[in-house]
């Protein structure tokens, strides 16, 4: 499946749109994590142990995304838009939302 955060994906045209398309996830750090993560701010720098959970969590949503755009009888969704959110303490809330499509290749004309 083409995942793309523009509207069009080049070489291809849209022959269906499917409808709004959205996959979530909402993750937390376990106690370990959140240690790890408390050292790493009293050194300073980059933050591996949020990135990593972030990067995780950004992932399952696509992939829900994918899931129900499969399941919408999609092959690609357009106009990707991922966004994140603390919600309570320590709850990294990710949506990502598109438009599922079907396209086809373009037939180019000689």
């Amino acid at each position: 499946m083409i995942i793309t955060t523009t509207h069009n994906v080049p070489g291809y045209k849209i022959t269906r749109v499917l409808g709004i398309v959205t996959g979530m996830t909402c993750r937390t750090r376990g106690f370990g994590g959140r240690m790890i993560a408390g050292f790493e701010a009293l050194v300073g720098g980059k933050g591996h142990a949020y990135l990593s959970e972030l990067e995780k969590a950004r992932n399952e949503a696509l992939q829900d995304l994918m899931n129900k755009a499969a399941s919408m009888g999609a092959n690609a969704v357009i106009g990707v838009d991922v966004e994140m959110s603390e919600i309570l303490e320590g709850f990294i809330l990710v949506t990502a939302t598109g438009t599922a499509v079907q396209i086809e290749p373009e037939t180019s004309q000689q």
